[in-house]
Protein backbone atom coordinates (compact mmCIF):
# COMPACT_ATOMS: atom_id res chain seq x y z
CA UNK A 1 0.00 0.00 0.00
CA UNK A 2 2.74 2.63 0.79
CA UNK A 3 4.45 1.53 -2.22
CA UNK A 4 0.91 1.82 -4.09
CA UNK A 5 1.34 5.75 -2.56
CA UNK A 6 4.59 6.40 -3.09
CA UNK A 7 4.22 5.37 -7.00
CA UNK A 8 1.19 8.08 -6.85
CA UNK A 9 2.74 10.84 -5.36
CA UNK A 10 5.74 10.11 -7.77
CA UNK A 11 3.31 11.25 -10.69
CA UNK A 12 2.87 14.48 -9.21
CA UNK A 13 -0.21 16.05 -7.50
CA UNK A 14 -2.06 17.10 -10.27
CA UNK A 15 -2.62 13.10 -10.98
CA UNK A 16 -3.00 12.42 -7.64
CA UNK A 17 -5.84 14.99 -7.28
CA UNK A 18 -7.43 13.52 -10.87
CA UNK A 19 -7.52 10.33 -9.11
CA UNK A 20 -8.91 11.22 -6.21
CA UNK A 21 -11.09 13.85 -8.16
CA UNK A 22 -12.48 10.55 -10.22
CA UNK A 23 -13.25 8.45 -7.18
CA UNK A 24 -15.19 10.93 -5.46
CA UNK A 25 -17.16 11.53 -8.71
CA UNK A 26 -18.00 7.59 -9.38
CA UNK A 27 -18.72 7.09 -5.74
CA UNK A 28 -20.91 10.09 -5.34
CA UNK A 29 -22.51 9.08 -8.77
CA UNK A 30 -23.32 5.63 -8.15
CA UNK A 31 -24.26 7.17 -4.08
CA UNK A 32 -26.89 9.72 -5.77
CA UNK A 33 -28.60 6.66 -7.62
CA UNK A 34 -28.82 4.23 -5.02
CA UNK A 35 -30.16 7.38 -2.24
CA UNK A 36 -32.73 8.47 -5.32
CA UNK A 37 -34.28 4.56 -5.66
CA UNK A 38 -34.41 4.45 -2.28
CA UNK A 39 -36.70 7.02 -1.67
CA UNK A 40 -38.34 6.34 -4.90
CA UNK A 41 -39.20 2.90 -3.57
CA UNK A 42 -40.22 3.96 -0.17
CA UNK A 43 -42.70 6.19 -1.22
CA UNK A 44 -44.14 3.77 -3.81
CA UNK A 45 -44.97 1.42 -0.81
CA UNK A 46 -46.05 4.20 1.50
CA UNK A 47 -49.98 4.51 1.68
CA UNK A 48 -49.73 8.46 2.64
CA UNK A 49 -47.32 10.03 0.08
CA UNK A 50 -48.47 10.49 -3.05
CA UNK A 51 -46.50 9.27 -5.92
CA UNK A 52 -45.90 11.86 -8.35
CA UNK A 53 -44.37 13.62 -5.05
CA UNK A 54 -42.26 10.97 -4.34
CA UNK A 55 -40.69 10.50 -7.61
CA UNK A 56 -40.11 14.71 -8.03
CA UNK A 57 -38.39 14.33 -4.73
CA UNK A 58 -36.30 11.67 -5.65
CA UNK A 59 -34.99 13.20 -8.72
CA UNK A 60 -34.03 16.54 -6.12
CA UNK A 61 -32.74 14.75 -3.92
CA UNK A 62 -30.10 13.18 -6.65
CA UNK A 63 -29.72 16.51 -8.18
CA UNK A 64 -28.62 17.90 -4.58
CA UNK A 65 -26.20 14.79 -4.06
CA UNK A 66 -24.28 15.42 -7.52
CA UNK A 67 -24.16 19.27 -7.01
CA UNK A 68 -22.65 18.70 -3.13
CA UNK A 69 -20.05 16.20 -5.50
CA UNK A 70 -19.26 18.26 -7.81
CA UNK A 71 -18.36 20.82 -4.80
CA UNK A 72 -16.15 18.05 -3.42
CA UNK A 73 -14.48 17.75 -6.39
CA UNK A 74 -13.84 21.54 -6.94
CA UNK A 75 -12.48 21.62 -3.77
CA UNK A 76 -9.94 18.74 -4.35
CA UNK A 77 -8.09 20.61 -6.88
CA UNK A 78 -7.84 23.47 -4.68
CA UNK A 79 -10.72 25.84 -5.34
CA UNK A 80 -12.46 26.98 -2.03
CA UNK A 81 -16.33 27.45 -1.41
CA UNK A 82 -16.24 31.24 -1.52
CA UNK A 83 -13.92 31.13 -4.69
CA UNK A 84 -16.54 28.68 -6.01
CA UNK A 85 -19.48 31.20 -5.13
CA UNK A 86 -17.96 33.99 -6.74
CA UNK A 87 -17.39 31.83 -9.32
CA UNK A 88 -20.86 31.31 -9.98
CA UNK A 89 -22.13 34.75 -8.85
CA UNK A 90 -19.86 35.80 -11.61
CA UNK A 91 -21.39 33.94 -14.14
CA UNK A 92 -25.24 33.80 -12.82
CA UNK A 93 -26.29 36.16 -15.70
CA UNK A 94 -24.69 34.32 -18.42
CA UNK A 95 -26.07 30.71 -17.30
CA UNK A 96 -29.37 32.16 -16.56
CA UNK A 97 -29.32 33.48 -20.70
CA UNK A 98 -27.93 30.17 -21.75
CA UNK A 99 -30.14 27.89 -19.82
CA UNK A 100 -33.68 29.79 -19.36
CA UNK A 101 -35.11 27.43 -20.99
CA UNK A 102 -34.48 24.36 -18.51
CA UNK A 103 -34.83 26.62 -15.34
CA UNK A 104 -38.13 27.55 -16.89
CA UNK A 105 -38.63 23.85 -17.33
CA UNK A 106 -37.40 23.29 -13.47
CA UNK A 107 -39.58 26.05 -11.98
CA UNK A 108 -42.91 24.63 -14.59
CA UNK A 109 -42.04 21.04 -12.78
CA UNK A 110 -42.48 23.00 -9.15
CA UNK A 111 -45.98 24.36 -10.32
CA UNK A 112 -46.88 20.99 -11.62
CA UNK A 113 -46.09 19.25 -8.49
CA UNK A 114 -47.96 22.30 -5.93
CA UNK A 115 -51.18 22.55 -8.53
CA UNK A 116 -51.14 18.85 -9.13
CA UNK A 117 -53.08 19.28 -12.45
CA UNK A 118 -51.87 15.31 -12.99
CA UNK A 119 -50.46 12.67 -11.30
CA UNK A 120 -48.24 9.54 -12.06
CA UNK A 121 -50.59 7.03 -13.88
CA UNK A 122 -53.29 9.47 -14.80
CA UNK A 123 -54.36 9.31 -18.58
CA UNK A 124 -53.80 12.81 -19.73
CA UNK A 125 -54.14 14.96 -22.83
CA UNK A 126 -50.74 17.94 -23.07
CA UNK A 127 -51.64 20.47 -25.93
CA UNK A 128 -52.76 17.43 -28.19
CA UNK A 129 -50.48 15.03 -26.81
CA UNK A 130 -52.24 11.85 -25.57
CA UNK A 131 -50.82 9.55 -23.22
CA UNK A 132 -50.47 8.06 -19.61
CA UNK A 133 -48.33 9.65 -17.08
CA UNK A 134 -45.28 7.99 -16.11
CA UNK A 135 -42.86 9.91 -14.72
CA UNK A 136 -42.56 13.93 -13.79
CA UNK A 137 -39.13 14.87 -12.97
CA UNK A 138 -37.36 18.58 -12.32
CA UNK A 139 -37.14 18.76 -16.00
CA UNK A 140 -39.50 16.60 -17.78
CA UNK A 141 -42.85 14.65 -18.08
CA UNK A 142 -43.00 11.48 -19.29
CA UNK A 143 -45.84 9.78 -21.07
CA UNK A 144 -46.75 6.73 -22.85
CA UNK A 145 -49.52 6.27 -25.61
CA UNK A 146 -52.23 3.33 -25.62
CA UNK A 147 -49.96 2.38 -28.48
CA UNK A 148 -46.72 2.06 -25.46
CA UNK A 149 -44.61 4.94 -27.96
CA UNK A 150 -42.60 7.06 -25.14
CA UNK A 151 -43.63 10.89 -25.10
CA UNK A 152 -40.83 13.21 -23.08
CA UNK A 153 -42.38 16.39 -22.84
CA UNK A 154 -40.49 19.75 -21.04
CA UNK A 155 -42.35 20.45 -17.74
CA UNK A 156 -42.09 24.46 -19.40
CA UNK A 157 -44.64 23.36 -22.39
CA UNK A 158 -46.79 21.14 -20.28
CA UNK A 159 -47.32 24.09 -18.01
CA UNK A 160 -48.09 26.35 -20.82
CA UNK A 161 -50.17 24.20 -22.64
CA UNK A 162 -54.27 23.18 -22.34
CA UNK A 163 -54.09 20.30 -19.55
CA UNK A 164 -57.14 17.47 -20.06
CA UNK A 165 -57.02 15.39 -17.38
CA UNK A 166 -59.10 12.12 -18.14
CA UNK A 167 -58.96 10.68 -14.81
CA UNK A 168 -59.35 12.47 -12.31
CA UNK A 169 -63.17 11.90 -11.73
CA UNK A 170 -64.05 8.81 -11.09
CA UNK A 171 -66.80 8.96 -13.16
CA UNK A 172 -67.25 9.94 -17.14
CA UNK A 173 -70.25 10.34 -19.43
CA UNK A 174 -70.29 8.26 -22.28
CA UNK A 175 -72.27 9.72 -25.17
CA UNK A 176 -73.10 7.25 -28.25
CA UNK A 177 -74.80 8.94 -31.84
CA UNK A 178 -76.98 7.05 -33.70
CA UNK A 179 -78.82 7.72 -37.08
CA UNK A 180 -81.67 6.03 -37.90
CA UNK A 181 -83.42 5.78 -41.46
CA UNK A 182 -86.78 8.81 -41.59
CA UNK A 183 -89.08 5.77 -42.02
CA UNK A 184 -88.20 3.99 -38.77
CA UNK A 185 -90.38 4.77 -35.58
CA UNK A 186 -87.64 6.53 -33.51
CA UNK A 187 -89.76 6.11 -29.96
CA UNK A 188 -89.09 2.73 -31.19
CA UNK A 189 -85.17 3.16 -32.00
CA UNK A 190 -84.90 5.10 -28.79
CA UNK A 191 -86.62 2.53 -26.15
CA UNK A 192 -83.92 -0.32 -28.09
CA UNK A 193 -81.20 1.63 -26.78
CA UNK A 194 -82.93 2.47 -23.13
CA UNK A 195 -83.52 -1.33 -22.48
CA UNK A 196 -79.90 -2.48 -23.80
CA UNK A 197 -78.31 0.79 -21.25
CA UNK A 198 -80.31 -0.59 -18.25
CA UNK A 199 -79.37 -4.65 -18.67
CA UNK A 200 -76.12 -2.98 -18.64
CA UNK A 201 -74.55 -3.77 -15.07
CA UNK A 202 -71.87 -1.40 -15.18
CA UNK A 203 -73.60 1.54 -16.28
CA UNK A 204 -75.19 3.73 -13.51
CA UNK A 205 -78.47 4.23 -12.32
CA UNK A 206 -78.09 7.70 -11.37
CA UNK A 207 -77.99 9.49 -12.98
CA UNK A 208 -80.51 7.75 -15.57
CA UNK A 209 -79.64 6.96 -18.79
CA UNK A 210 -81.25 9.44 -21.08
CA UNK A 211 -82.12 9.18 -24.98
CA UNK A 212 -83.00 11.80 -27.10
CA UNK A 213 -83.71 12.89 -30.81
CA UNK A 214 -81.20 15.59 -31.02
CA UNK A 215 -81.56 16.25 -34.69
CA UNK A 216 -82.53 16.50 -38.55
CA UNK A 217 -79.60 15.02 -40.71
CA UNK A 218 -79.96 15.46 -44.50
CA UNK A 219 -80.64 11.42 -44.53
CA UNK A 220 -80.64 10.38 -41.16
CA UNK A 221 -82.92 11.19 -37.74
CA UNK A 222 -80.13 11.32 -35.34
CA UNK A 223 -80.57 9.67 -31.94
CA UNK A 224 -77.80 10.40 -28.35
CA UNK A 225 -77.72 8.43 -25.75
CA UNK A 226 -76.27 9.79 -22.76
CA UNK A 227 -74.89 7.48 -20.08
CA UNK A 228 -72.73 7.26 -16.98
CA UNK A 229 -70.25 4.70 -15.94
CA UNK A 230 -66.76 4.78 -13.88
CA UNK A 231 -64.14 5.82 -15.74
CA UNK A 232 -62.33 2.77 -15.41
CA UNK A 233 -65.14 0.98 -18.02
CA UNK A 234 -65.48 4.01 -20.32
CA UNK A 235 -63.82 2.15 -23.04
CA UNK A 236 -64.34 -1.16 -22.64
CA UNK A 237 -68.46 -0.04 -22.83
CA UNK A 238 -68.59 2.38 -25.10
CA UNK A 239 -67.49 -0.60 -27.62
CA UNK A 240 -69.68 -3.43 -26.13
CA UNK A 241 -72.47 -0.88 -26.45
CA UNK A 242 -72.11 -0.10 -30.02
CA UNK A 243 -72.04 -3.51 -31.24
CA UNK A 244 -75.26 -4.38 -28.88
CA UNK A 245 -77.48 -1.60 -30.32
CA UNK A 246 -76.32 -2.05 -33.59
CA UNK A 247 -77.14 -5.67 -33.55
CA UNK A 248 -80.71 -4.85 -31.78
CA UNK A 249 -81.59 -2.41 -34.35
CA UNK A 250 -80.79 -5.14 -37.41
CA UNK A 251 -83.06 -7.75 -35.48
CA UNK A 252 -86.00 -4.97 -34.77
CA UNK A 253 -85.33 -3.50 -38.60
CA UNK A 254 -84.29 -0.13 -37.65
CA UNK A 255 -81.93 0.44 -40.11
CA UNK A 256 -79.07 3.23 -40.46
CA UNK A 257 -78.57 4.78 -43.49
CA UNK A 258 -75.49 4.67 -45.07
CA UNK A 259 -74.59 6.20 -48.59
CA UNK A 260 -74.92 4.07 -51.70
CA UNK A 261 -72.87 4.44 -54.90
CA UNK A 262 -74.94 4.18 -58.41
CA UNK A 263 -73.42 3.07 -60.99
CA UNK A 264 -74.61 3.58 -64.69
CA UNK A 265 -73.72 1.88 -67.51
CA UNK A 266 -74.74 2.49 -71.44
CA UNK A 267 -74.72 -0.33 -73.44
CA UNK A 268 -72.81 0.33 -77.11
Amino acid sequence: MDALLAELESWGPLAVSSIKALTVLVIGWIFAGIVSRAVRRRVLASETLDNTVGSFIAAAIRWAILIAVLATVLGIYGIEATSLVAMLGAATLAIGLALQGTMSDVAAGLLLIIFRPYKLGDYVDIGGTSGTVKDINLFLTELATPDNVKIVMPNGKAWGAVITNFSTHSTRRLDLAFGIDYGDDADKAMAIILDIAKAEERLHKDPEPWVRVTGLGDSSVNLTARLWCDSADYWELKFALTKAIKEAFDTNGISIPFPHVVQIRQDA
